[in-house]
């Protein structure tokens, strides 16, 4: 407004980016700091309070002065009214006021980095200076950061996978884990811990209720009805079938574990009995299996019915006019073009699938089997996760460990299953568009 009143008519940005520039300049500083502060300043607020007489008092062990220091801190936070240890309750005034001194002086330099910084950008700002560029360049930084969080985070959870998994395959042989057919981490022989942890069960069960049986409900019923909503359905139908078949995806897995392990898992057991299967188990494949195939009809149905609804045209036209049927049409003409599409959400499909946990947890067994019988107990590379790392075993033995080591395959074999059909469906788009 002062450089308008003096008669410049020209400037270098519009208004708002110079206050913008000011105002990003006064905010992020600060922010940064307060961000360093927080991870900072309990250790301060902690060696501080080392240093009170009341802390002499404070056991050697580590684990017990730990513990203590941690009631001190949640009762001066006021979450708790007192401590199991005495001592905690001694050291809360201390412990407070470390922590209202350090907050207080986290809170005055951050507000002299807030005015630093808008002043500083303040005394810059110019008609001729180039405050949209600026402003533009700070957000092209902080859209690159947030698109590098996804890589990042990927990134660290191959690193702690492998570094946890590299420890287990020096006390078990890799060919023992991949290639063993005996499960039993409940039953590990020191001397020989490779010959009670064999993954070959687990890697079948998890193939077997997510690629075989999930998918043997899952694709018919997810194709048939992509087919009947791109070809048959009145638009009217469409409208409102559609969003109710994609409520699925957004049903929470625990209740779809609850369903499977309450309601399906015991029709099914009660089936086999009625028809003179007396073995059939209550935590079958099957049960477990069809709930899975029930969950992921959306992932199969979505994907095929954009892969139809993507076919030119003129395509189906041409084959109804030649004097094709329509399921001539969709059987000969739509699916062999949209072939690749559905494939591709095929694979992901089956990549959610046998990354599944709730369900297999709440209605599957937790015996590994090889069996191709969908009516016997079999359990799944997740289940046994959650198992080995919801135990009382140490964190350095064989059978934690293992944990690792199973997440690390399932990761890599998701991960090539997302590549492949990622690869399938950009083909197809390419061909198309």
């Amino acid at each position: 407004m002062a450089f308008r009143r003096g008669g410049v008519r020209r400037f270098s940005a519009l208004p708002g980016h110079y206050g913008w520039y000011v105002a990003l300049w006064a905010v992020i500083p600060a922010l940064v700091f307060l961000l360093v502060w927080a991870s900072v300043s309990p250790a301060l607020v902690t060696d501080q309070v080392l240093h009170d007489p009341a802390a002499q008092a404070l056991p050697q062990f580590d684990f017990a002065r730990a513990s203590i220091l941690s009631e001190a801190r949640h009762i001066a936070r006021g979450d708790i009214a007192a401590g199991f240890n005495p001592l905690s309750t001694t050291l809360a005034p201390a412990y407070a006021a470390a922590q209202s001194r350090f907050d207080g002086i986290g809170t005055v330099l951050a507000l002299i980095l807030a005015f630093a910084g808008g002043a500083f950008a303040y005394v810059r700002v110019r008609p001729d200076f180039r405050a949209r560029t600026r402003v533009e360049r700070i957000v092209m930084v902080a859209l690159l950061a947030a698109s590098l969080i996804a890589i990042l985070t990927t990134v660290g959870i191959v690193v702690s996978l492998l570094f946890e998994s590299v420890r287990f395959f020096r006390m078990v042989p890799i060919t023992d884990f991949l290639f063993g057919t005996h499960w039993s981490p409940q039953v590990i022989d020191s001397s020989d811990p490779g010959a009670t942890l064999g993954a070959v069960p687990l890697f079948w069960g998890t193939f077997f209720i997510g690629a075989v049986i999930a998918m043997a409900v899952a694709i018919p019923f997810g194709l048939m009805s992509a087919i009947y909503l791109t070809q048959y359905a009145n638009p009217r139908v469409r409208r409102w079938m559609k969003p109710i078949l994609e409520m699925l995806a957004g049903v929470p897995t625990v209740v779809y574990g609850y369903f499977a392990a309450l309601t399906v898992a015991p029709a099914v057991r009660d089936a086999a009995v009625a028809i003179g299967i007396q073995w059939a188990s209550s935590e079958s494949a099957l049960a477990a299996g069809m709930v899975m195939g029930v969950m992921i009809i959306p992932f199969v149905s979505s994907m095929a019915d954009d892969s139809i609804a993507a076919v030119p045209s003129a395509m189906r036209d041409g084959s109804l006019a030649m004097g094709a049927t329509s399921s001539e049409t969709i059987r000969r003409v739509l699916l062999p073009a949209a072939l690749p599409g559905v494939v591709g959400g095929i694979l992901l499909a089956v990549s959610r699938a046998i990354g599944e946990t709730m369900i297999v947890v709440m209605a599957a067994s937790g015996v590994a089997t090889l069996t191709l019988n969908p009516l016997a107990s079999t359990t799944t590379v997740t289940k046994q996760i959650v198992d080995l790392l919801t135990g009382e075993a140490s964190f350095d033995s064989p059978k934690t460990l293992a944990a690792f080591a199973l997440g690390l395959t399932l990761f890599v074999v998701t991960l090539l299953l997302n590549i492949v059909a990622l690869a399938i469906v950009k083909r197809y788009r390419e061909a198309y568009e």
